[in-house]
């Protein structure tokens, strides 16, 4: 389910009753969490969390025209989906969301390289996806993101 939408404000209108609530608070935590430095935007159909282009003008290595994504949430058809690229790019910030998913969460991790689908928005280990969202600055994930570009 991919939004046409140009703002945040214009994704949260479009999204179907059933998942707004959760995507709201998802966005809630990451606003309060994230550390100074990322910003909001729409990119590629989702509520995204990047690194602008004032702080890391090379940009996406994909499309430098794009800023550096680092977290994405969005509203898929049967589930709400978290991408964080942050876990898909250090082995050791993986290793420590899987080993404390458990204590959070009564569901079984269901994860991708860095997408984390939950079914359900009681499932959603909120106050995990804070922590996980404060771990990483933008200077730390852009170094993070140079050294695996570079392998």
């Amino acid at each position: 389910m991919r939004s046409s939408a140009l703002t945040p404000q214009q994704y949260l209108a479009e999204l179907p009753e059933e998942r707004l609530s959760s995507i709201t608070e998802l966005r809630k935590v990451l606003l309060e969490n994230l550390p100074q430095g990322f910003e909001e935007v729409i990119s590629y159909g989702m509520l995204a969390y990047v690194v602008p282009h004032s702080i890391y003008p090379n940009g996406y290595h994909c499309d430098p025209s794009q800023p550096l994504p680092f977290i994405s949430i969005a509203a898929q058809k049967n589930f709400v989906a978290l991408y964080h690229m942050g876990l898909y790019a250090n082995p050791d910030l993986l290793k420590w969301f899987e080993e404390e998913y458990p204590k959070h969460s009564k569901t079984k991790l269901d994860m991708g390289k860095s997408c984390i689908r939950f079914k359900k928005r009681e499932d959603i280990p909120y106050d995990l996806i804070a922590h996980l969202a404060a771990k990483i600055s933008p200077a730390q994930w852009i170094e993070t993101y140079e050294k695996v570009l570079k392998k």
